[in-house]
């Protein structure tokens, strides 16, 4: 298994990225910004993706995304193949792009938002913070992005400020030092799973009252 960080030369596998995210945003029943294969293929022509490959077999990927004149960095679409999945693959391509995204863009802020819990913990054992929306990038190109999510109601009933995702950042200005914390302090499942359960509990109990 080799994570390389994607060129022209990948730009075959596009399709198949595409079609990988929109199958999970289906099993898993959550909302996944949908991407083109010509968008992939332009993320490879500038270097800010990486793929995963099982010889020359598609195993997962992941890409940035800049904001704010590079003020603000996204890893996004992060995605494993099926035939790939428990395998301890997300996190190691994950670790690779957030390396790639710290060398290439050294004061940028890197943040992502997220249904998943394991993404989530992911992101916190790499230096990520829970963060609310008012942190996050204002650049409406990137909350045009989330159009094509099932939930993009919900973000813009509440004017961007919270939806079922949860905005999450590292901070390359923060003091504190990622390497002990993460000795120090272990991820809570049950914090995020709860947080998770407010959120939808707020939000179907508006749906509710609103219908």
């Amino acid at each position: 298994m080799k994570i390389l960080i994607a060129n022209t030369s990948h730009s075959r596998y596009a399709g198949i990225i595409c079609d990988t995210i929109e199958e999970s945003a289906k099993v898993r029943g959550t909302g996944i910004a949908r991407r083109t294969p010509e968008y992939i293929i332009n993320k490879m022509e500038k270097g800010n993706a990486v793929i995963a490959l099982d010889g020359d077999k598609f195993a997962g990927f992941c890409y940035i995304e800049t904001w704010s004149h590079d003020r603000y960095v996204a890893n996004s679409g992060l995605i494993v193949h099926p035939d790939y999945r428990n395998q301890g693959l997300a996190k190691k391509i994950k670790e690779v792009i957030f390396e790639h995204s710290r060398k290439k863009y050294p004061k940028a802020k890197i943040f992502g938002i997220t249904t998943g819990l394991a993404v989530m913990k992911i992101n916190y054992e790499l230096g990520y913070q829970p963060v609310p929306f008012s942190e996050l990038t204002d650049n409406d190109a990137f909350w045009k992005g989330c159009q094509t999510c099932k939930n993009y109601d919900i973000l813009t009933r509440t004017e961007r400020k919270m939806c079922l995702c949860t905005g999450m950042m590292y901070d390359p200005e923060r003091k504190k030092d990622v390497k002990k914390t993460n000795k120090k302090e272990s991820f809570n499942d049950k914090a995020f799973k709860r947080l998770k359960n407010i959120k939808q509990t707020l939000f179907y109990k508006k749906e509710k009252n609103g219908s």
